[in-house]
């Protein structure tokens, strides 16, 4: 049941980066950068986008990717139909992930040593959730910034869980 509430979690917050991602007017704004935040919002899609295709889709999913980490924080000026396109990959990756993850899974080590540790993938999973969390807040506020407009891209709706977990 746990593995079933964190995939629908995880495809939750990918839909809403999608819809932030709608919301801004043009590729620009995206990777406008504010005084004060270390990086505009393109660069957090990116990262996200990696991430996730990295820990799931590769390491579960066995789906091949190869991560470039130094480039989602390099690049700029990546168009949102890029973007997008690497968002949709962040979900195929997370499909796969899941499609082979167990409960069995959840007590042992997480397969990937990161951040100088080792985890259990349970920690790893609800780490990685609060990380895509957090950078989505990130996001938003990046977008209100910039553009001006308050409209909610509905992050936390809870209702969209019920159509989420049934992929």
């Amino acid at each position: 049941m746990l593995l079933q509430n964190l995939k629908a979690l995880y495809l939750r917050e990918i839909s809403t980066l999608g819809r932030e991602l709608d919301l801004y007017p043009d590729d620009a704004s995206v990777w406008k950068e504010l005084p004060g935040l270390p990086n505009p919002a393109g660069t957090l899609f990116l990262h996200l986008a990696g991430s996730l295709q990295h820990f799931f889709g590769a390491t579960f999913g066995h789906t091949g990717y190869v991560r470039d980490r130094a480039a989602e924080f390099s690049r700029r000026g990546v168009p949102r139909s890029e973007i997008r396109q690497e968002l949709a990959g962040a979900r195929q990756g997370v499909l796969a992930g899941f499609a082979n993850l167990t409960e069995n899974h959840l007590g042992q080590l997480f397969p990937v040593r990161y951040a100088d540790g080792e985890f259990s993938t349970r920690l790893t999973l609800l780490q990685f959730l609060t990380h895509l969390a957090y950078h989505l807040g990130q996001i938003d506020y990046h977008r209100r910034v910039v553009t001006g407009d308050r409209t909610s891209a509905h992050a936390i709706a809870a209702a969209v869980l019920i159509g989420e977990s049934s992929d």
